[in-house]
């Protein structure tokens, strides 16, 4: 039996049920208290995968996301989900479960997260990099240089951290696949200034620098059995969103955003689906709720 090292959240009790063997292959979904990353692992849970998930939040009650603009001060807003709750839904799906406690913010738990899904269950047939270090969005003269730097490390540099981490045991073990969520503000200039309907520089910086990472993973090894994909999941109202505030005007115009669960629903299908039906997708960003859609018409 391989030797897990249980962190603070992972109880020494739940060692062995999280070595023990399955015949089901393994995904891991970073940022799965809630939002798209939980209803990924969910989707996942559902669709033949034991699910190893990473969260800053541990138990139920304790996760805040900051305000949407630096206009609005420092302040937080309490959320739903946690790694206990998402564990116990994945559970409930009759898949295994492995939470990681990671925050992008802290390299050492993203190189400690990395180590113990290795030492838990091996090299994981899936990698979701959904998590994402959220800072307020700032307009152009008030974007604070240590933010924008905080952002660009967190998101980009320690997701090629983990990556990196993982990608070598993908490998020896004959090839996988990563799945990288990306955002349409990486191409796309805002429509307007932050708090008006646009978006910061600081995050769509980090998104364009993270979207190229599926594209050097590619070419260099798909011959190793590793294919990369860009993912976009369209505007989805998260439980980060409507903490916010906004969001019931949003739907009372009659808009109800992309489904929670398409990106989870596309990102299935990649992994399983021949590589002949999916392959034409690689280098390119894929539209979660549109191709979501046609794989259920």
């Amino acid at each position: 039996m391989i030797s897990c090292r249980p962190t603070t959240f992972v109880s020494t009790c739940l060692e062995e049920l999280h070595t023990m063997s399955s015949s089901r292959p393994t995904a891991l979904v970073t940022g799965a208290s809630r939002g798209i990353g939980r209803a990924t692992a969910l989707v996942l849970a559902g669709s033949g995968f034991d699910v190893a998930f990473t969260a800053r939040t541990v138990v139920e009650g304790e996760g805040t996301v900051p305000a949407r603009t630096t206009r609005e001060g420092e302040i937080s807003f309490g959320v739903p989900g946690s790694l206990a709750t998402t564990r116990a839904e994945i559970e409930a799906l009759e898949a295994r479960a492995l939470p990681l406690r990671m925050d992008l913010a802290d390299p050492a738990s993203v190189t400690a997260a990395a180590a113990e899904l290795l030492d838990c269950w091996g090299a994981p047939n899936l990698v979701v990099n959904n998590a994402i270090l959220h800072k307020p969005h700032a307009r152009f003269l008030e974007l604070d240089l240590d933010d924008l730097r905080e952002s660009l490390e967190a998101n980009l540099i320690e997701q090629i951290r983990l990556t990196q981490a993982l990608l070598p045991a993908m490998i020896d073990s004959g090839g996988g696949t990563i799945v990288n969520l990306c955002s349409g503000s990486a191409v796309v200039d805002p429509p307007a200034p932050p708090g008006e309907g646009g978006w910061g520089l600081g995050y769509s910086a980090a998104k364009a620098a993270f979207g190229r990472l599926a594209g050097a993973i590619n070419a260099e090894h798909r011959g190793d059995g590793i294919r990369a994909f860009n993912i976009e999941p369209g505007f989805v109202i998260t439980e980060s969103g409507a903490a916010r505030g906004g969001t019931a005007d949003i739907k009372a115009s009659g808009f109800t955003g992309a489904p929670a669960d398409a990106s989870g629903r596309v990102i299935a299908w990649l992994a399983s689906a021949p590589h002949a039906e999916t392959d034409p997708l690689l280098g390119t960003l894929i539209s979660a709720p549109r191709v979501a859609r046609s794989l259920t018409s």
